[in-house]
């Protein structure tokens, strides 16, 4: 029976309170990494159940220009995969949901993939998302996180063939990351038939809880996942309240209370009932 894991006990948890996980994702470094620990602590205040961590990079794979924007300003104010870690040990409490790093395959294969596993799990981050790992990389990478009591989390679209779902399932823990588009992230104004269809299907295919993302940016876009899906995550429309601030519209203070109050009312809308 495989290890219980911290984002398996989390989901366990909230299914016996009949209720989605809330994911925020925000941006390491932006605009610097004091915000990026006082944001993580405004998202623990507010309950969230995971939190999502991007590793700035320069070429980012499926993501929109509102996130596209803030890995632009954390790279240009000079982050690292060492600052980000060492502001993650440095947050990092018994209250802090897991946290989830999201990071290239390009940015772990040049840190060393077993040293960017080892450093991550020794900075408190719960598991990993690489949305560019390679196929033929997957089994190796798989069961080299898990060795380390780690997920690797893997993202399936409504595009993606289903014998390929079929492996990506293979070579996943801790959640499926259900990307609700076809295209890059984004807020939008509703959820596409394409992914209820898919959602569907996946409960046949695996029993690992099941989490959407890619254009979930307001409290209504959770009530058609409610029956479907296990969790839900929110990007760009946490992500583009720093924009203000970068800009000077905004202070700090004013831009953690506006993104704490987005929080509680998505987790509000978790529900199931």
């Amino acid at each position: 029976m495989a290890e219980t894991t911290l984002i398996s006990q989390k989901f366990l948890e909230l299914k016996s309170k009949n209720r989605l996980a809330f994911m925020p994702f925000i941006t390491a470094g932006d605009p610097d990494v004091d915000m990026t620990k006082d944001l993580i602590r405004t998202l623990t205040s507010a309950g969230v159940d995971l939190i999502e961590v991007g590793f700035p990079y320069s070429d980012p794979i499926a993501d929109g220009p509102v996130i596209q924007a803030s890995y632009t300003r954390a790279l240009n104010g000079g982050i690292t995969v060492d600052q980000i870690l060492q502001a993650i040990a440095e947050v990092k409490s018994d209250d802090t949901p897991p946290l989830v790093a999201m990071v290239s395959y390009a940015i772990v294969f040049r840190h060393g993939v077993e040293e960017f596993i080892q450093d991550a799990k020794k900075a408190g981050f719960a598991g990993l998302i690489i949305p560019d790992l390679p196929g033929a990389e997957a089994a190796e990478c798989f069961e080299l996180v898990r060795s380390y009591g780690l997920d690797l989390v893997q993202l399936v679209a409504p595009t993606t063939p289903r014998e390929r779902v079929q492996q990506i399932v293979q070579n996943s823990s801790g959640f499926l990351y259900c990307v609700a588009v076809a295209g890059t992230t984004g807020v939008r104004e509703q959820v596409a038939d394409a992914l209820l269809d898919q959602l569907r299907w996946l409960r046949e295919e695996t029993d690992l809880p099941l989490a959407v993302g890619f254009g979930i940016s307001k409290p209504e876009h959770v009530m058609p996942l409610r029956e479907l899906a296990d969790g839900v995550i929110i990007g760009s429309g946490i992500v583009r309240q720093l924009e203000d601030l970068v800009q000077g519209a905004v202070d700090r203070e004013t831009t953690l209370k506006k993104i704490g109050q987005l929080a509680n009312a998505m987790v509000s809308s978790t529900a199931r009932t």
